[in-house]
């Protein structure tokens, strides 16, 4: 089944049962040194984009918020090995211009699972509007209240998405992770799954 490895801070890498490596807004902590089939970036700010931390295949992907922003007000989706599909979601606020940022949806198709990566950002209607359909398995969402949403603000958009689990990143700048804030999050949302840095847990059943 499919894997999950928080590597700390907004960093995670995700393994396929079929194999497919994806990283996500690599930066933090360990676990790089998995092939990657495809690489993607929320936005440009230095602690989403280290990209050279990733070896990669010879066909690897690195998509970009821009490959998904494109100006032509349509939605894109990237595919790799007929396995992990990928669609820009929203993301914003006053530090993060959506014109510049983005969250994702990631699809596994070949296990029917779907992660909802929400990049930098704070409650957006989107996420009434079309997360809360989705049917999202995983999502994980920052809690730092001082660049993104707080611990408050990120449950409440936790009940709104309804994830069957929710991971809390992104909780102190400049740190990995924060004991303490983690815990707040789990206090007020007991089905979030806490993810120490390295720690790696299976997606599915």
């Amino acid at each position: 089944m499919a894997k999950l490895m928080f590597q700390g801070h907004g960093s995670f890498r995700i393994v396929t049962k079929a194999g497919t490596v994806v990283y996500v807004d690599p930066c933090t902590g360990d676990g790089y040194g998995l092939p990657a089939d495809m690489i993607l970036v929320t936005h440009e700010h230095g602690d989403h984009n280290q990209v050279q931390l990733c070896r990669q295949k010879e066909d690897c992907i690195v998509l970009r918020a821009s490959d998904f922003l494109k100006g032509d007000g349509m939605k894109h989706t990237y595919e790799k090995n007929n396995d992990v599909f990928v669609t820009d979601a929203v993301a914003s606020n006053k530090n993060h211009d959506p014109s510049k940022c983005v969250g994702f949806i990631i699809e596994i198709k070949t296990e029917g699972i779907t992660i909802y990566a929400a990049g930098d950002t704070s409650k957006t209607d989107y996420m009434e509007e079309c997360l809360a359909d989705m049917d999202i398995d995983w999502a994980l969402l920052p809690i730092d209240g001082v660049y993104n949403m707080g611990i408050d603000e990120a449950v409440e958009c936790a009940n709104i998405i309804g994830a069957k689990y929710t991971i809390p990143i992104h909780m102190v700048p400049g740190k990995p992770f924060s004991s303490k804030m983690a815990a707040d999050f789990k206090s007020k949302l007991p089905s979030a799954v806490i993810c120490m840095p390295d720690d790696e847990i299976a997606l599915g059943d």
